[in-house]
């Protein structure tokens, strides 16, 4: 008997193996219009400033933006989600306030691969922070994986929303 879970289980740890081995890092484009509240942010369109608080409105504009977003199979962050992040760093090597970052997969998967991936989702988040100059120990990682979706349905739109990490503090 021992034999057999020994067994069984080496062979769950090659099929994993291959799963992830194979698993594509391109983007997976279904063309049909995903939803990504980050991408296509433009910087000279909020390039004013904000008189009355002395905080430009691009700067307001990112510090707004507490979801970021990721790519199928992917915890690299894109460009859009580094240039809010690092308002939010400013703010709280300046603060010194504690925050947690939730990582989220969408409902493909198994539910343990997809906790791993919001995991390392959160990690990528929390590591960049601590690149800009943030304690480690402000920032508390939580992975949800499928558990909590922003969207419900079996689209590519509906992916794409539960693809995230949110910064709650």
């Amino acid at each position: 008997m021992q034999i057999t879970t020994v067994g069984k289980f080496a062979a769950l740890l090659v099929a994993f193996g291959l799963v992830v081995g194979c698993s594509s890092k391109g983007s997976q484009s279904t063309g049909t219009g995903a939803v990504d509240p980050n991408e296509g942010y433009n910087s000279s369109s909020t390039s004013g400033a904000d008189t009355s608080s002395g905080v430009s409105s691009e700067e307001a504009a990112l510090r707004a933006i507490t979801t970021f977003y990721f790519e199928f199979d992917s915890a690299e962050l894109k460009a859009e989600a580094m240039r809010a992040l690092d308002v939010h760093a400013r703010d709280l090597k300046a603060s010194g306030q504690r925050v947690v970052l939730e990582g989220h997969t969408d409902e493909r998967g198994t539910r343990e691969y997809n906790m791993a991936l919001g995991e390392r989702r959160a990690a990528a988040v929390q590591r960049y922070l601590v690149l800009q100059g943030v304690s480690a120990s402000q920032l508390e990682l939580v992975s949800y994986g499928e558990e909590r979706q922003a969207a419900t349905g079996s689209s590519e739109e509906a992916w794409a929303q539960n693809r995230r990490v949110e910064l709650r503090k």
